[in-house]
């Protein structure tokens, strides 16, 4: 079927009282696992790739996004494309070409006066070229090799009087707010800040989003979905199934040199992680 639009997706998520899964992929395995993961639970889905994954491969985009839509346009269920926090500009510009439908525009490291002109001036460029554009306010942490902001450090949290106005003067569609998860966890011990998240959500007429999902247990997913997240960000998650998986075969399997054996293990175990996932942030919509 076509590639699904990534705003309509969050939208129809938030209308249904749910959020939609956006998984970031980094090899054909994670796309092809994603798509078989969404579809086995008939379940939308968004495939992300991030800045840092097209600078692992290469620094060249097209590759990966490429496989990725040819993917995308012969699953089962809808699938959105989304290229994943872009700091460069020129990155940016090469979205609509490469077939994203959306971007998450990454400015957040900014002072905040500067992260909204940047921004403002990435979405003015992003609509034109009719694109669904991501900002992320406060900082989540754990991204680009930093470690986790303290969670009482100045900037760690989304502030909900800033973010108001972080929206109205940047233009944004969406929000990815810091509200206790980081990046790149590979334990599920982070706790969500409900009481801010209330207070974001009621203030804020844009979707909101909640990156570094893999370090939240399912019950804080839930309740953070229920709080008015339309879109959960997974990445982590994904690279511990593959890994554990292949680290397992491999143990067992010392003479194996096929890389089709063990990368076939890697991409189910991811599969079912993303199955999984779906059904928790889907929070039982059909």
């Amino acid at each position: 079927m076509p590639i699904a639009a990534t705003g309509a997706l969050v939208a129809e998520a938030a209308e249904a009282g749910a959020a939609v899964a956006a998984f970031n992929v980094i090899t054909l395995e994670h796309v092809e696992a994603v798509i078989a993961g969404a579809e086995s639970v008939d379940a939308p889905v968004i495939l992300q790739i991030s800045e840092n994954a097209v600078k692992y491969r290469y620094g060249r985009l097209l590759p990966l996004a490429r496989a990725t839509t040819a993917a995308a346009e012969r699953a089962s269920v809808p699938v959105g494309c989304h290229l994943d926090h872009v700091q460069s500009d020129e990155l940016l510009r090469r979205a609509a070409d490469a077939g994203f439908s959306s971007v998450m525009y990454d400015a957040a490291r900014l002072p905040y006066a500067d992260n909204v002109a940047a921004t403002r001036a990435a979405v003015a460029w992003a609509h034109r070229q009719g694109l669904w554009i991501e900002a992320e306010l406060g900082e989540i942490g754990g991204k680009y090799g930093r470690p986790p902001l303290d969670a009482h450090a100045p900037g760690a949290r989304t502030d909900p009087a800033e973010a108001r106005a972080f929206v109205a003067e940047s233009g944004v569609d969406a929000l990815a707010v810091a509200i206790g998860s980081s990046h790149a966890m590979t334990t599920r011990t982070a706790t969500v800040d409900h009481d801010r998240l209330e207070r974001l959500s009621a203030v804020l007429d844009v979707p909101l989003v909640l990156h570094g999902s893999s370090g939240l247990p399912d019950d804080e997913l839930s309740a953070a979905v229920a709080g008015g997240i339309s879109k959960v960000n997974i990445g982590t998650a994904l690279n511990i199934a593959m890994t554990g998986a292949i680290r397992k075969y491999l143990d067992t399997h010392p003479k194996a040199v096929d890389s089709r054996a063990y990368l076939s293990v890697g991409r189910e175990a991811m599969a079912e992680a993303v199955a999984r996932l779906i059904k928790v942030v889907r929070g039982g919509v059909g």
